[in-house]
């Protein structure tokens, strides 16, 4: 096997060992290599330690804010590229980083302390692969599985945790047995991570092609970051529109929308609400009325507590407030949500329509989409053949309707308003002479 390395990671590579040291491309790029991706990332590591690297870069830029780790970053052909020394960690007193690290000689002890199997290879062009832990395997067979210890990888570093997932989840793997026991057993752990890591952790988990599948086989782990998403597991519906408990349901409405991690927050988020709302009707059927907007002030704290970005808060909770209400199926009925919620954001809640909905009974999942397919094939016909969603697409502002003699103030927001409803009810065309002869035919309404 060969890996095809750009010349600027080559360069690195030869000026090392042109010096006396070892150079070996290590981790992901050698991962994504093997499964025939394009590595978006190059690391190199070495025996040399730090100030060696800073010695045989002479004459480079260098950045060495990671240097007491043994990380240098080099600017070769101006692409910034992290050159590490081998080492192995000390003890790992909050769960999360390690006390302290001691540079070695020995390529063997670095991979040693790594997380996975498929991230513990390195390369070289005169060495050709090195596998010390079975990662070829691994990846051949589609396993997700740590290195050496599974418990004791979990204790160093909880946040590992959910990374196995999101490498499951990105790449389709399964979770090696003693893995997924270890990730089960420690996932009190995740306790010890900060807020922003987990939900960057957690979108990487939900973009992926095994989001939905990872989402019901470790259910335990996602509720240790999630406890407000519990109540849903084993929860039965009884309600002949459904066909699996809201747990179940969520982990396929996530699958079932395309791989946006706004879009995808807003299926796991979407049923919150549903635990607190049930109630069972005189003939023993469930119901579940005002879960949309009990779920969408949950899902407000759940992402407000992650330090979600304030952007896709608002838009999570609002597409929730919106996913439970029936498709309008009246042009008036589109053009005023379209009004409401614009282009893009009427597209995305048709989208979370679509997925809610494609895990239901066979003969209520096709209702529905033949319902949504009609709304969206209204919202294409209207973009289609009109422009006014919003008061300044009228074709008359405030000044054309003071030159009627519409008085300055309220009253000029009040007549503008009302012309666009007309428009917006299609009841009016937006067209000036239009707009102004209804304006002069208010006027003498109000002067009766």
């Amino acid at each position: 096997m060969e890996i095809v390395i750009p010349d600027n990671v080559q360069k690195i590579l030869e000026k090392l060992r042109g010096d006396g040291y070892e150079g070996y491309l290590v981790g992901g790029c050698v991962r994504d290599f093997l499964l025939g991706r394009v590595p978006a990332d190059w690391d190199v590591c070495t025996d040399a330690t730090p100030e060696q690297m800073k010695a045989c870069f002479a004459g480079l830029r260098l950045i060495e804010t990671g240097l007491k780790h043994g990380t240098v970053t080099v600017l070769m052909d101006g692409e910034p590229m992290e050159v590490t020394t081998f080492r192995t960690d000390g003890a790992y007193s909050d769960n999360r980083h390690p006390d302290s690290v001691r540079f070695v000689r020995n390529l063997a002890e670095d991979l040693a302390r790594r997380d996975f199997t498929i991230n513990a290879m390195a390369y070289a062009p005169q060495t050709g692969l090195v596998d010390l832990f079975g990662g070829l395997d691994d990846l051949n067979a589609g396993l997700v599985r740590c290195v050496g210890d599974a418990r004791e990888r979990f204790r160093e570093d909880a946040l590992r945790i959910l990374r196995a997932l999101r490498f499951a989840s990105r790449y389709g793997f399964a979770v090696e047995e003693q893995t997924a026991s270890a990730m089960r057993e420690g996932r009190a752990l995740l306790e010890n991570i900060s807020a922003e890591r987990i939900l960057e952790e957690l979108k990487g988990i939900l973009v992926g092609p095994g989001a939905g599948k990872l989402l019901r086989s470790f259910p335990e782990v996602f509720f240790a970051v999630l406890p407000e998403l519990a109540p849903e597991f084993g929860f039965e519906q009884h309600n002949p529109n459904h066909i699996h408990d809201v747990w179940t349901h969520t982990s396929y409405a996530v699958d079932a929308i395309r791989p946006d991690p706004t879009l995808r927050l807003t299926m796991l988020l979407h049923d919150v609400g549903k635990p607190e709302k049930y109630f069972t009707d005189e003939a023993g059927v469930g119901h579940f009325y005002g879960h949309a907007d009990a779920g969408s002030a949950r899902a407000d704290a759940v992402l407000r507590r992650l330090k979600c970005d304030n952007a896709t808060r608002a838009e999570v909770i609002l597409l929730i407030a919106r996913h439970d209400m029936r498709p309008p199926q009246a042009e008036k009925g589109v053009r005023r949500l379209l009004s409401e919620l614009g282009q893009d954001e009427f597209r995305r809640l048709i989208a979370c329509w679509r997925a809610d909905s494609d895990d239901r009974a066979p003969e209520i999942r096709e209702r529905n989409l033949r319902i949504i397919d009609a709304t969206e094939k209204l919202l294409d016909k209207i973009l289609a053949h009109e422009s006014c969603f919003s008061l300044r697409d009228l074709e008359v502002n405030g000044n054309d309707l003071m030159s009627l003699g519409v008085p300055k103030g309220p009253a000029v927001g009040q007549v503008l308003n009302e012309l666009f409803t007309l428009v917006l009810d299609g009841e009016l065309l937006n067209e000036r002479e239009t707009l102004l002869a209804r304006t002069e035919k208010l006027l003498k309404e109000v002067q009766r």
